[in-house]
């Protein structure tokens, strides 16, 4: 029996690799549930779970890296900084500009907005949905983890005029003193008492030499993930999966205050199939040449950030010969959460389906055999496997063949004086 590769056993390169990865992911994960809202609950409805899951998640998760990496100032550059880790704006494929007038007062434009091109062929009700009614309080949901006086505001943004408009949009970021604080989102609460909220990841070493270990000083154009310390991407990689789990977390609370538990948990784990099948095909490529075998197969499942981060999910893979083993516990905190963890848990392993396949289409999963406290899943060679719809859905998002480019060290921003 062979433990499968964790983040701990994963080389400084890898680490730099996969922290954009998963923050994409992330991005992803919209493109693999909204579909499925849209033929629930219409385009409203959509745009109504959409507001309350990144209302609910940002921020606390955005509290969660500022504790992690010391971005403890109040100000535009900390807030900044926050949207460079953030799941919702992905390096490149939302392709944020910032500028710093003063330490209250900023903007930033998106050069590139992948989630826009994603949306646009459906048509300016869908864009407006996304760029006016969902953008505006989950801006603000997100900088009030930075300062409560914040308000990010819309300077021109889509539907765009002319069609080819770039940059797609552009904002401001003021913060005034005088200006009321605006409260944490009441869907933010239930967030609070959930054991992610504290949970407890690897700390980061101020011994590691390869890099820098916080996010303190300037704010950084391009951040390049490389000039991170390997124990400060393993913290990155791991507080960006529970930014998965935070997301999931919001968005089947939004599903339960408007249809039964059965049909919310009906969605929720389409929308964990799409997800899973999708970073695992673009994992295999971007950390283990594409590989097939066992290994790869279980080092995908074991830093897929949709199973983790470990701390909160518990999964591990292990090679047994020629098969993968997966051990999922039922009694984790992810579990007692009640999101993706739970679903897997209680047996309901198309997910873990849809990951395999993705590594190789004659990757099987069985049922799953109880052991103990843990759901024991083998998963073996077998007939090819169909596609999920699911993950086909997600392919439609320019997110799933989307390539980082090396943009090279990273430049601090300075201050424009308008």
């Amino acid at each position: 029996m062979e433990t499968a590769v964790s983040l701990h056993d994963l080389d400084h390169d890898q680490l730099a690799t996969i922290v954009p990865e998963s923050l994409l992911s992330g991005q992803l994960i919209d493109r693999s549930g909204m579909a499925h809202l849209i033929g629930a609950f219409g385009r409203e409805g959509m745009t109504e779970v959409a507001i309350e899951e990144w209302m609910a998640a940002s921020p606390i998760y955005t509290r969660r890296m500022r504790a992690a990496l010391g971005i403890d100032g109040d100000g535009v550059e900390d807030m900044f900084k926050c949207l460079q880790l953030d799941i919702g704006a992905p390096p490149q494929f939302m392709d944020f500009r910032f500028s710093i007038v003063d330490r209250y007062h900023g903007s930033f434009v998106l050069d590139h907005c992948g989630a826009l091109l994603d949306v646009e062929p459906m048509g300016d009700e869908y864009v407006t949905a996304m760029c006016h009614d969902i953008e505006d309080p989950t801006f603000d949901a997100t900088a009030i983890a930075t300062n409560r006086r914040a308000r990010i505001r819309p300077v021109h943004r889509p539907p765009r005029t002319p069609v080819d408009r770039t940059p797609h949009c552009e904002w401001t970021v003021t913060i005034e003193p005088d200006r009321e604080e605006l409260p944490l989102p009441r869907v933010t609460e239930p967030m609070l008492v959930t054991q992610a909220a504290d949970l407890a990841l690897s700390p980061i070493d101020p011994a590691d030499s390869s890099g820098r270990g916080d996010y303190r000083g300037p704010l950084l154009e391009d951040l390049a993930f490389g000039e991170f310390s390997s124990s400060a991407l393993r913290r990155i990689a791991e507080e960006t999966a529970l930014q998965h789990q935070f997301l999931a977390l919001g968005f089947l609370l939004s599903l339960l205050r408007r249809t039964s538990t059965e049909e919310s948990d009906e969605i929720l784990e389409k929308q964990l199939i799409g997800i899973a099948g999708i970073t695992a095909e673009r994992l295999a490529a971007a950390l283990f040449d594409g590989g097939r075998d066992a290994a790869t197969l279980a080092a995908v499942l074991t830093v897929h950030p949709v199973f983790g981060p470990v701390q909160y999910t518990g999964v591990v893979a292990e090679v047994v010969g020629d098969h993968v083993r997966v051990r999922i516990p039922r009694d984790s905190a992810a579990v007692d959460d009640g999101a993706w963890l739970r679903l897997l848990a209680e047996g309901r392993l198309s997910a873990l389906q849809a990951a395999a396949r993705a590594v190789d289409d004659t990757w099987v999963v069985g049922e799953g055999v109880v052991d103990g406290d843990d759901l024991v899943v083998t998963i073996r060679r077998g007939d090819p496997q169909p596609e999920a719809g699911e993950v086909a859905i997600v392919r439609f998002s320019a997110g799933s063949t989307f390539a980082f480019a090396d943009r090279g060290p990273s430049k601090a921003l300075p201050l424009t004086v308008l």
